[in-house]
Formats: C-alpha cells, structure tokens, sequence
C-alpha cells in the first residue's frame, strides 16, 4: 500500500545503508591500524587478553636486561681469571726454576715471580663490572650478586663463589707488596692453582645457565608477542577485499535509498 506518511521501503534501506556504513567503518580501521582488535569495543574479552600479555612480553625486557648485567659481571670475572691462571702457569715453572737455580739467576727468576704476583693483584683489582667484582671480598665489591631471571617474586638466580680469592692466604703471599721469596715454591702455587680453577669452574658454569636462561627469555617473549598478533593482527588481504565489497555495497544502498524516496513523487503524479 502506498502511503505518504510512512516510507516503508526508504526505513529499510536507510537501515541497510547505515549497517554497510558501520561495517565499513570498522573495515577501514582494521586496515588503518592493521588490528581487528585495536580497543576494548572490539572484542573487549580478547582486548583484555591482549593487554596482559603485551605487559607480560614488556616485563621480559627488564628480565634479559638483569640476566645480561650478570652475564657481565661473569664474564669480566673470567677474563680476569684466565689472566690468573696464565700468571700462575709462568708462576709453576719459575718456581721449579727458583728451587733449582742460585746467585744472580735465581734473584732474576724471583724478581719475575714477584712480578708475576703484581700481575695477578691488578687482574683481581680490575675484575669488576657495575661495581660488582667476584672475585673480591664483600668488603670490596661482593661475592654474589642475585639476577633476575624471571617475572615472579622468587625468580632470582644467585651468581658468585663461595670462597673469595682475595682472601685467599696462599694467593697473598704472591700478591703482597713485598712478598716472601721463601713462599715461591711449586707446592704453594698449586695450591693457589686449585682455588682459582675451583671459583672460575663454578662462575664458567654460572655463565652457561645464564646464557640458557637468556636465550629461553628470548624465545618466551618471542612466543607472547606472536600469540598477541594471533589475537588481535587483521588479515589485510581479507579486508581488502571486504572493503571493496563494501564500497560496492554502500553504492547500492545509496541508490536503494534515492529510489525508495522517489515513491513519493508517484504518489503526487496521481493527482495532476
């Protein structure tokens, strides 16, 4: 029936139009952002999901940050240690070489064996990283230092030795300021020997788990940002397709509505 106080046929398509242009609206914006879910009134369960595990991914910076100050801080007491451990290897021969020797040749290997001390002294003195040196006392630096390797309260890790170099007395007879040449013998050298490969067999091992630790931190925030894009990336080949669909659509629509709105105009032809 013909009416001219309800378009029945202009409310329907203004409807329609107006759905085609809220779908196209939001197709726009998926392409714009590149997100189908860019706010909570998208999909605001999945909106939430999303927001937690981007924190999530942003804690595990401040995690690998903390694991590679530890790092650090090993690897520079390493260094320190293989430079000991080369001076105790030159220590072990001059000190067969002091028991075997006499007059100005043994004074000569002494001299160089002090030196040598000096040498080690400077390495421990230099071993430290931020502040932080392993192989000194806590007087001097620390002997551990907890790292961060996980977001939880308790996720720390403890990294250092249990007996300090610098406080060992057989290393201070090498590295005093005026050393005891009766104290440059073979036995006394292994013997330091065996502390210094003991701390840097545990800071070596220390340094293995922190690496794995930090190549697991990698992959875990890897994992969380690519679930968040599983969630919440638009696939922009599919709404671009869906937008030229759209755009069409809203073509039609528009001239549904002009069309709808003419019927007026019959009903007036009526009485001319």
């Amino acid at each position: 029936m013909a009416s001219i106080n309800t378009n029945y046929g202009a409310s329907i398509a203004l409807q329609n139009l107006n759905k085609t242009n809220s779908e196209l609206e939001r197709t726009q914006n998926r392409i714009n952002t590149g997100m189908k879910v860019s706010s909570a009134k998208d999909s605001g369960a999945i909106f939430a999901i999303a927001t937690s595990q981007r924190a999530a991914a942003s804690a595990q910076d401040s995690v690998r940050s903390s694991i590679q100050r530890g790092q650090s801080i090993v690897d520079v007491a390493l260094a320190a240690g293989d430079t000991i451990t080369a001076a105790l290897e030159e220590m072990k021969g001059l000190a067969v070489s002091i028991a075997g020797s006499t007059g100005s040749a043994k004074t000569s290997y002494e001299n160089e064996f002090a030196a040598l001390g000096q040498e080690i002294k400077s390495a421990l003195d230099g071993a430290s990283f931020d502040g932080v040196n392993l192989l000194k006392t806590a007087s001097t630096g620390g002997t551990a230092v907890n790292v961060r390797i996980g977001t939880g309260a308790t996720d720390t890790k403890t990294i250092g030795i249990t007996t300090d170099l610098s406080a060992n007395t057989d290393l201070a007879k090498f590295t005093a300021a005026s050393p005891t040449v009766a104290d440059f013998t073979s036995a006394n050298v292994d013997l330091v020997m065996t502390a210094v490969t003991t701390a840097l067999s545990t800071l070596g091992t220390q340094s293995k788990s922190l690496g794995r630790t930090i190549s697991f931190v990698n992959k875990l925030q890897d994992s969380l940002e690519a679930g968040v894009g599983n969630l919440v990336d638009a696939d922009l080949a599919k709404e671009s397709a869906r937008l030229t669909a759209l755009q069409t659509k809203q073509q039609l629509g528009v001239q549904a509505l002009s069309i709808a709105n003419s019927s007026s105009q019959t009903l007036l032809s009526l009485f001319r």
